[in-house]
C-alpha cells in the first residue's frame, strides 16, 4: 500500500520537474512560432502553458488525496484525485477548443496565400518539443503507476496530448515550408482533436472511479482465489466491489460449517480479510459478512 509521505514526495518531485520542462518549453516554441511566422507552433506553446496550470492542480490534488482519514471524512480523502483529474480533462478540453476555434477562424478566412511562411527554426522547435514531452510522458506514466495516482496519470496524458500537438505542429510547419500553406492551421485543427480526445479519456476514467464503478475483472478473480484459498470458508455467498478514487472497497459474504464456534468463525473471516488486504495494496478495506454454509462445495 502507498504510504502518503512516500506518495506525495514521489508526487510534488515529479510535478516540479513537470513545470519547470513546461515553463522552458512553452516559452522556447512561443519566441520561435512568433520569430518564425507559426500560428501551430504558438498554439503549440499555449498547450504546454496551460500544462504549468494543470500540474498546479495536480499537486494540489494529491496533497490532498493524501491527508489521513478525519471526523468528516472517515473513509479518506482519494476521490479527490479523481476531481483533480476532472479539472485536469476541462483544462484540457477548453485548450483544444481554444486552439480549434483559431485554427477554424483561418481556414474560413481562405486566404492561405497571405499566411506567413514558417522558419525552419520552427522545424526545430517541434522537433525538441516531440522528443521532451514524450520523454516526460514516460517518465510521469511510470511514477504514476508505482504511487497509484490518477492526477498524475492525467498529466502524464497530458504530456502526451501535448507531444502528439507537437507532432501535428511540426507536420504543419514543414507543409507550410514546402508551399502548402493551409496545413500550418490544419495543424491547429488536429491538434484541437487529439487534445479533445485526451480530455475525454481522462474524464471517462475518473468519473468511472466516483460513481463506485466495480473493480475490472482480472482483480475480482484475484480476490475470488484469495477468498478460496483461505481454509475453513466453505462458499463465496456474494462478493462486491466498488473504486473509490485510486482504492478498492470489497464486501464479500462467506460460508463456513454453522457447527463451528463463532470465535472460530470470526478466526476464518479475519484470514479472509487479511489475506485480500495484505496481497492487494490497491484494496483499502475489505468487509466480510459470515453465514452458516449450507449446501455443497461451491466455492463462488
Amino acid at each position: 500500500m502507498r504510504g502518503d509521505n512516500e506518495f506525495s514526495k514521489t508526487a510534488y518531485r515529479v510535478s516540479v520537474i513537470s513545470i519547470l520542462v513546461n515553463i522552458f518549453l512553452s516559452l522556447t516554441k512561443l519566441f520561435v512560432g512568433v520569430f518564425s511566422h507559426s500560428a501551430a507552433l504558438i498554439s503549440d506553446a499555449v498547450h504546454s502553458a496551460s500544462d504549468v496550470f494543470s500540474t498546479f492542480i495536480v499537486i494540489i490534488g494529491v496533497k490532498l488525496s493524501a491527508k489521513a482519514n478525519d471526523e468528516d471524512h472517515q473513509y479518506g480523502h482519494e476521490r479527490l484525485e479523481s476531481i483533480a483529474a476532472l479539472i485536469l480533462a476541462s483544462v484540457l478540453a477548453v485548450t483544444g477548443l481554444g486552439i480549434g476555434v483559431s485554427g477554424v477562424s483561418v481556414v474560413l478566412k481562405g486566404d492561405y496565400q497571405s499566411l506567413m511562411i514558417p522558419g525552419k527554426l520552427a522545424l526545430f522547435a517541434a522537433a525538441l518539443s516531440i522528443a521532451v514531452k514524450e520523454w516526460m510522458f514516460w517518465y510521469t506514466r511510470k511514477y504514476a503507476k508505482k504511487i497509484n495516482s490518477d492526477a498524475l496519470m492525467a498529466d502524464a496524458w497530458h504530456h502526451r496530448s501535448d507531444a502528439l500537438s507537437s507532432v501535428g505542429s511540426f507536420a504543419g510547419i514543414l507543409g507550410a515550408i514546402l508551399g502548402v500553406r493551409i496545413l500550418d492551421p490544419i495543424a491547429s485543427l488536429v491538434i484541437c482533436l487529439l487534445i479533445i480526445k485526451a480530455a475525454f479519456d481522462i474524464y471517462k476514467d475518473a468519473v468511472s472511479k466516483l460513481t463506485d464503478r466495480a473493480a475490472d475483472k482480472e482483480t475480482t478473480r484475484r480476490i475470488r482465489k484469495l477468498i478460496i484459498g483461505c481454509e475453513g470458508v466453505k462458499n463465496i455467498d456474494e462478493l462486491k466491489t466498488r473504486l473509490f478514487g485510486t482504492k478498492i472497497y470489497v464486501d464479500v459474504e462467506i460460508s463456513v460449517n454453522g457447527s463451528v464456534p463463532l470465535s472460530s468463525a470470526h478466526m476464518v473471516a479475519q484470514a479472509v480479510h487479511d489475506k485480500i488486504e495484505k496481497n492487494l495494496p490497491e484494496v483499502k478495506h475489505c468487509m466480510v459478512h459470515v453465514n452458516p454454509y449450507k449446501g455443497n462445495d461451491l466455492k463462488g
